[in-house]
C-alpha cells in the first residue's frame, strides 16, 4: 500500500565523514574547549596508576603513613578535578552538537523547499519525514556523546602508549602486540554492521511511510474495511525493520565480549611479563603495579573506539541518507539572468506545448491557447486529459518539453519563479489547511496582511458567517487539514486566501465539484468576485458552472480538440455538446428519480 519510496545507493563513507566534519568545525570555540578539557581529563587520569605506583615503591614500602596520606590526598584531588572536567566537557559538547546538528537539519529543511513537485512524486512523504527526524536524530546522538568519548579515547590511548614507554619499554611492546588484533577485528565487524544499519534506516523510512499514508487515508481504509490488508503490511514492513535492526545490533553486541576476551589475553600475557621481569630485579613493584593500571587503561579506550565506530555506524547510515536528499539537484531554478516580474496585465499564451511526466508519455501534445487580459478559459475533457497539468504548467510547477508559455509576451522560464507565483492564486478541489487558527490559513495568501484585510477577504468570500460561529470565531485552531470544516467551508476559507493574495491571474481547479447544490451557489457568488477583472483558468467537470467562460477548451487525450463559447460549441454538436447533453440528462433523470414533495 505505501510507496516503494526513491531509493539510492550510499557508498561514500569518506565523504559522509568530511561533510559531518563541516557541521562541527563551525562550532571552532566550543571544539577548541572540548579538546583542551579533553586532553586535561585525559592527563589527570594518567596520573592516577603513576601516583600509585609511587605510593607503593616510596611510601607504603617503607612505612611512611604520613607521606602516603599526602598523597592519597593529592589523588582524590586529582581524580575530582578529572571528573569535574569530564563533566564540563560534556556540558560544552552537548551545545556544539546541538548547535550542528540544528544547521544540518535547518540545511535538509531548506533543501526541500527548493526541490521540485516531481521530486516529491517519486517519494513516500513518510520516507522524507524519517530521513528529516529520525535519521537525523540518530546523528544527532552520536554527536552529542560518541564524539568527545572518541576523542577522549584516541587522547588516553596515545597517552597511555607514551607513560608505559617511559616507564618500561619491553612491556609496552608487550602491551601494544594486542593492537593489530584489535583493529582487524574492529574493522570486519564495522564493514557488516554499517549495511545492517543502512538497511535498518530504509525499512524504518518505508515503515513511516506506510504510518503517514495509513493515517492520512484513515476514512478510506474504514470505508473499505481494509483494517486487517494494512496490518498485514505493517506486519510485513515491521519484520523487515525487526531483521535489519537485529542483524546491526547483534553484531554491535558481539564486538564487547570479542575485545573483551582480547584485551583480558593481552592484560594476562602483561602480568605474566611483568612478574618475569620482577623476578629478575628489572622492574620494581610499583611499576608492575602503575603498569598493570596503565594497560588496563590501554584496553578501555581501544574497547571505547571498537565500540564507537560500531555506534557510529548507525549515524554514517543516517548521515548518507540526509546528503542524498541534500545532493538532489532542484529541477526548476532560475537562470542567472532571470527577470523580476514586478506588475502584469494577465495576458496568457500556451505556444505549441508538450509535456511528459515520464519520458515516453505524453500528456499534453502541441497545445496552444491564448487568454487575453480579464478573460475567463474554461478546460474541459474527461479525467486525465492534461487539465490539471496545463495548471502545474502555468504555475511553473513544471516545465514545458517543447514549446512556451508566455506571460505578457515574456517566456515564463526567463523570470524569478517566486514572482511568478505571487501573480497567480490557486483554488483546487481540495485545498490544504494548516493546523492553526482560521485567521492564519487565510493570511497564507498574504503573510503581511492586517486582521482588518483577514476578514474582509472572507466577508468578499461569504466565508464570515460560518466563521464567526466557530468556537473561537477567527482564532479558532483547525484541525489537521481542516477536518473539522466542511468540503465547502474548506473552499471558501481557500477562496479567501486567493482574494487576500489578489492575483493578476487565477487558477480554479475543479473548485465547486465536492460541494451540494446549495453551498455551490454561495461559493459561485465568491468565486465571481474574486474572478472579476482577472484572467482566469477554470477547470471544471460541472459544465453549468462555465456557461459564460470566454472561451472553452475541450481537451482530450492532451489535446485541444474544440474550441470557443459555450454557445457555439453546442451549437457544433461535436464532443462538448455530447458531454454537456449528458450531464443534463444525467441530472434529469436524478430529479425523476427523487421523491417530489407533495402538496399540502
Amino acid at each position: 500500500m505505501a510507496m516503494a519510496g526513491h531509493k539510492e545507493k550510499v557508498n561514500d563513507l569518506r565523504g559522509t565523514l568530511v561533510r559531518l566534519w563541516g557541521y562541527l568545525s563551525e562550532q571552532r570555540a566550543g571544539l577548541i574547549a572540548t579538546t583542551i578539557l579533553v586532553v586535561l581529563t585525559s592527563g589527570l587520569e594518567l596520573l592516577g596508576p603513576y601516583l600509585m605506583g609511587r605510593a607503593i615503591d616510596e611510601y607504603i614500602s617503607v612505612g611512611d603513613l604520613s607521606g602516603l596520606a599526602r598523597l592519597v590526598v593529592l589523588l582524590i584531588a586529582t581524580y575530582a578535578v578529572a571528573a569535574g572536567g569530564v563533566w564540563l566537557q560534556g556540558y560544552i559538547m552537548a551545545g556544539v552538537s546541538q548547535r550542528a546538528v540544528r544547521n544540518l537539519r535547518a540545511d535538509l529543511f531548506a533543501k526541500l523547499q527548493t526541490l521540485s513537485l516531481r521530486f516529491f512524486d517519486q517519494r513516500s512523504h513518510g520516507e522524507l519525514m524519517s530521513r528529516l527526524t529520525n535519521d537525523v536524530e540518530n546523528i544527532n546522538n552520536v554527536l552529542n556523546s560518541s564524539a568527545t568519548q572518541l576523542v577522549s579515547s584516541a587522547a588516553s590511548l596515545v597517552g597511555v602508549v607514551v607513560m608505559m614507554f617511559v616507564i618500561n619499554v619491553p612491556m609496552a611492546l608487550v602491551t601494544l602486540l594486542v593492537v593489530p588484533l584489535t583493529l582487524v577485528l574492529t574493522r570486519t565487524v564495522a564493514r557488516h554492521t554499517l549495511q545492517g544499519y543502512r538497511e535498518q534506516q530504509e525499512a524504518l523510512g518505508e515503515l513511516n511511510g506506510l504510518i503517514e499514508e495509513t493515517v492520512t487515508g484513515q476514512r478510506v481504509v474504514k470505508a473499505f474495511v481494509r483494517e486487517q490488508a494494512v496490518m498485514n503490511e505493517f506486519g510485513r514492513v515491521n519484520r523487515e525493520l525487526q531483521r535489519a535492526a537485529t542483524r546491526a545490533h547483534t553484531l554491535t553486541s558481539f564486538m564487547g565480549p570479542l575485545m573483551n576476551m582480547v584485551n583480558n589475553l593481552g592484560l594476562a600475557v602483561v602480568a605474566g611479563t611483568g612478574g618475569w621481569l620482577a623476578v629478575r630485579g628489572l622492574a620494581t613493584v610499583g611499576n608492575i603495579a602503575t603498569f598493570v593500571n596503565y594497560a588496563r587503561q590501554f584496553s578501555r579506550p581501544l574497547n571505547q573506539i571498537a565500540q564507537l565506530f560500531n555506534t557510529i555506524q548507525s549515524a554514517l547510515a543516517g548521515a548518507e541518507r540526509v546528503f542524498q536528499i541534500m545532493d538532489e539537484n532542484p529541477e526548476l531554478v532560475d537562470e542567472e539572468s532571470a527577470a523580476p516580474l514586478d506588475h502584469i496585465i494577465g495576458d496568457v499564451v500556451f505556444d505549441d506545448v508538450s509535456f511528459s511526466y515520464e519520458p515516453g508519455v505524453p500528456v499534453l501534445k502541441h497545445v496552444s491557447l491564448h487568454a487575453r487580459p480579464g478573460e475567463t478559459v474554461a478546460l474541459v475533457g474527461p479525467t486525465g486529459a492534461g487539465k490539471t497539468t496545463i495548471a502545474n504548467l502555468l504555475t511553473r510547477f513544471y516545465d514545458v518539453d517543447e514549446g512556451a508559455i508566455l506571460i505578457d509576451g515574456v517566456d515564463i522560464r526567463t523570470v524569478r519563479k517566486d514572482d511568478l507565483r505571487r501573480k497567480l492564486a490557486l483554488v483546487l478541489q481540495d485545498n490544504f489547511l494548516f493546523g492553526e487558527s482560521v485567521l492564519e490559513n487565510i493570511r497564507y495568501g498574504r503573510l503581511d496582511a492586517t486582521d482588518e484585510e483577514v476578514m474582509e477577504a472572507a466577508k468578499l468570500a461569504n466565508a464570515d458567517s460560518f466563521i464567526r460561529r466557530l468556537p473561537q470565531g477567527y482564532q479558532t485552531v483547525l484541525a489537521e487539514r481542516g477536518a473539522d470544516l466542511s468540503q465547502g467551508q474548506r473552499q471558501l476559507l481557500a477562496i479567501a486566501r486567493a482574494i487576500l493574495a489578489d492575483p493578476e491571474v487565477l487558477i480554479l481547479d475543479e473548485a465547486t465539484s465536492n460541494v451540494d447544490t446549495r453551498t455551490e451557489q454561495h461559493l459561485q457568488e465568491a468565486l465571481l468576485r474574486l474572478m472579476a477583472g482577472r484572467t482566469s483558468f477554470v477547470i471544471a467537470h460541472r459544465l453549468s458552472t462555465i456557461r459564460e467562460a470566454n472561451q472553452v477548451l475541450v481537451i482530450n487525450h492532451g489535446e485541444v480538440i474544440e474550441r470557443g463559447t459555450h454557445r457555439s460549441l453546442l451549437a457544433q454538436g461535436g464532443f462538448y455538446a455530447h458531454l454537456y447533453t449528458s450531464q443534463f440528462k444525467g441530472a434529469a433523470q436524478l430529479k425523476d428519480w427523487l421523491p417530489q414533495p407533495q402538496p399540502a
